[in-house]
C-alpha cells in the first residue's frame, strides 16, 4: 500500500479527473517514476584525438506506472468504477495532467496514457475488489511546480478611511530578484503592459533579451512564452483582439533561451519612455528530476 501520505489526481484531456490515496474507493498501491529517468549523454569524436569530447546530458521522457484497487460497495458498484477508470485512463483523451503531493512536496507533470488500463484476472479481483494497472509517458520529464513574481507594486502602507474605498501607496517595481531553487533552468511566460515604447525585459544575470520593436498603447498587452515546447508572442489590443507578433522582435532577442537559471535572475523591464504606470507579470515552473 502507498504511503499514508501520498496523493496522484489525474485529469485528462477531457476535463475528466480521477484522485488515488490509500482510501475508499481508489487506493493507490505504488507509483513509479519518482525519479528514474535515464540520461542521453550527448559527445563527438575528433580526428587522432583519444576519447570523445562531453557536449551534453539530455534526459529521457518519463514512465510512470500506476498501481491502484477499485474498492466498491456491491458487484453494480464495481463494474461502473471500472468503466470510469477506463473512460478516465482513455489514450484518445489526448494529454492530461498528473499532480502528485506525499504531505510535504507538492508537484505536477503532463502527462499521456500508455495503453488502454489493465484490470488483473486471478488475485487482481475479488468480490467487490479490481486492481488496476496504467502505465503514462511524461515526454517532459521534469516535475514542476507553478510560480508567480511579485506584484509589480510593493505595498509600502495604506490609509485607513471609513468610507467604502481605502487608498494606498507603494514603489513601482521595474526590477525582481527571482531565485530558482529547481534543478534546472526554465523559461518564462512574460506579460507586457501598456504604455511603453519599445518594451524590452533583461535578464541581468545572463545578459540575454527580449526587446519589442513596437509601441504599446494604454491597455494593450504583450505575452511572450519562452518554452520551445509552446513558444509564441502576442500582441493584445485594447478590445482583447489577439494576434501574432514574432515578427515585431529585436533580431537580437532570445526567445526560447531566455530562461531563469538555477541560482539567483535580475529579471528588468525597460522601455524608452516612462514606463511608471505600467506593470510585467511573470510566470513560470520551477523544474525537478524527483519527487
Amino acid at each position: 500500500m502507498a504511503n499514508q501520505a501520498e496523493k496522484v489526481v489525474f485529469t485528462n484531456g477531457r476535463g475528466q479527473s480521477v484522485t488515488l490515496t490509500n482510501e475508499f474507493p481508489y487506493a493507490l498501491e505504488s507509483m513509479g517514476g519518482k525519479g528514474d529517468v535515464a540520461a542521453d549523454i550527448q559527445t563527438i569524436k575528433s580526428p587522432y584525438v583519444d576519447g570523445s569530447f562531453y557536449v551534453d546530458t539530455i534526459l529521457e521522457s518519463r514512465d510512470i506506472p500506476l498501481d491502484f484497487a477499485i474498492l466498491a460497495e456491491n458487484r453494480d458498484d464495481l463494474l461502473n468504477k471500472r468503466q470510469e477508470i477506463a473512460s478516465i485512463f482513455n489514450p484518445k483523451a489526448g494529454p492530461g495532467l498528473l499532480e502528485y503531493s506525499n504531505g510535504s512536496v507538492k508537484r505536477e507533470i503532463e502527462v499521456i496514457v500508455d495503453g488502454v488500463p489493465s484490470f488483473p484476472t486471478g488475485d487482481g479481483v475479488g468480490r467487490w475488489f479490481q486492481r488496476v494497472v496504467v502505465n503514462l509517458l511524461a515526454p517532459d520529464p521534469y516535475w514542476k511546480t507553478n510560480e508567480m513574481a511579485e506584484p509589480p507594486y510593493k505595498p509600502l502602507f495604506k490609509f485607513p478611511f471609513s468610507s467604502v474605498k481605502r487608498y494606498k501607496t507603494g514603489l513601482q517595481l521595474d526590477e525582481r530578484t527571482i531565485l530558482n531553487d529547481g534543478d534546472e533552468a526554465t523559461p518564462l511566460y512574460i506579460e507586457l503592459k501598456g504604455p511603453a515604447t519599445r518594451p524590452q525585459i533583461i535578464n541581468r544575470t545572463t545578459s540575454k533579451y527580449i526587446k519589442v520593436n513596437q509601441d504599446l498603447g494604454i491597455g494593450e498587452t504583450m505575452v511572450i512564452d519562452t518554452n520551445h515546447r509552446t513558444a509564441k508572442v502576442v500582441f493584445i489590443d485594447s478590445e482583447n483582439n489577439v494576434r501574432n507578433v514574432v515578427n515585431w522582435l529585436d533580431l537580437g532577442s532570445s526567445l526560447t533561451s531566455f530562461k531563469l537559471e538555477v541560482g539567483e535572475n535580475r529579471i528588468a523591464y525597460v522601455a524608452e519612455s516612462d514606463i511608471t504606470n505600467n506593470t510585467f507579470n511573470l510566470k513560470w515552473q520551477k523544474r525537478y528530476n524527483a519527487v
